[in-house]
């Protein structure tokens, strides 16, 4: 079932600029990807967004293991931004976060400690910025796992799939 916003006074594109503003992100500068490949990926009304680890400008801001050398709200905070940045990736590619019908599903990877068993708690922190930008349209299916090691070092990535709402 496809869900829309439920308030029409809810923007979410002024909502991902707060979000932008509460967690230090600078909008409107490029988002930058790390390999040989397509950030986005549109398929008819579907989107899909490459893994996004929590990297602001050149920097990613938390790396590390979970539970190791990065607590639990670290690592929230880099799920936050994990998700932020598949935000502005399908804000760029769509134009307006208001052409998001619905986030289909979210996987989030943590780079755990071995005896780190938080995965759901720190992609708590993605979901709920999901949720709090698009709105209904943020509720989601997902998958959070631990594992041994991430790109750069990062202690999160996150990918996910969104649906683009009719004639967007």
């Amino acid at each position: 079932m496809t869900h829309t916003h439920t308030h029409a006074s809810h923007d979410p594109d002024t909502a991902l600029a707060q979000a932008a503003d509460a967690l230090d992100f600078p909008l409107g500068e490029p988002i930058q990807i790390g390999g040989r490949y397509t950030a986005v990926r549109r398929d008819g009304r579907d989107c899909w967004v490459s893994g996004q680890v929590p990297r602001v400008r050149d920097t990613v801001v938390v790396t590390g293991a979970v539970g190791d050398t990065v607590d639990r709200e670290r690592a929230r905070h880099a799920a936050r931004v994990c998700a932020l940045r598949a935000l502005c990736l399908l804000q760029a590619e769509l134009g307006s976060l208001r052409a998001v019908a619905s986030v289909l599903r979210v996987t989030v990877y943590v780079r755990s400690a071995p005896d780190f068993t938080g995965q759901s708690e720190v992609a708590d922190a993605a979901s709920d910025l999901l949720v709090a930008v698009l709105g209904d349209a943020g509720r989601h299916s997902r998958t959070s796992v631990g594992v041994a090691q991430l790109p750069k070092g990062a202690a999160v990535e996150l990918d996910l799939v969104a649906r683009v709402a009719d004639g967007a």
